[in-house]
């Protein structure tokens, strides 16, 4: 059944996604080269695109977007309450034992070894998004031109994009908007 499906698979993202919504991207990933009939790659940073730019957790969204598309509205319920399980479970647990341990030797070294696991999620998430933003592999491969390799547009939006951030100093909000506006104009 697609639904406890749904919720088995969200429920393993949500167990070992450490470290916020951007470290749900690399699971994501897995998960489009798994069930390519649930979404493509490109449909995965779609959703990054929308998940950053709209209110809520991107893990959230993304897991919502995927059960909806995979399921309709029961299937985005069960996707994110799969995503979002362990973290109840595990808050619930936490909490409950969290005075009793929380000046331990063990526990300090628990934290140690999962803040780099966590850092390391989230930069492949971002190199994940980098790849496919700023270069186009399969049009190099098939082309075998060293140019192809290269979305030239987006690379120059983005470092034009970055200088306004740098200089100007605005909100992100305003870089989103004007991201997305330059996207429907331009077609990135």
């Amino acid at each position: 059944m697609i639904y406890l499906h749904l919720i088995y698979e969200f429920f393993k993202i949500g167990l070992f996604a450490i470290g916020g919504g951007l470290a749900t991207l690399p699971f994501l990933q897995n998960l489009s080269y798994k069930y390519p009939e649930w979404y493509s790659i490109q449909d995965l940073m779609n959703m990054v695109a929308v998940s950053e730019s709209t209110p809520g957790p991107m893990g959230v969204n993304m897991s919502t977007y995927v059960g909806f598309t995979t399921g309709g509205i029961f299937g985005g319920i069960c996707s994110t309450l799969g995503l979002v399980a362990p973290s109840v479970i595990i808050i619930i647990i936490v909490a409950s034992i969290f005075n009793k341990f929380k000046n331990s030797p063990v526990v300090d070294k628990v934290f140690s070894g999962i803040r780099p696991a966590s850092m390391g999620l989230i930069a492949a998430a971002g190199f994940l998004v980098m790849k496919e933003a700023l270069f186009n592999i399969p049009l190099f491969k098939e082309s075998g031109a060293f140019m192809d390799l290269f979305k030239f547009k987006s690379i120059l939006f983005g470092i034009v994009l970055y200088i306004a951030f740098v200089k100007f100093n605005k909100h992100p909000i305003f870089y989103i908007a004007l991201a997305a506006a330059a996207g429907i104009i331009v077609k990135f």
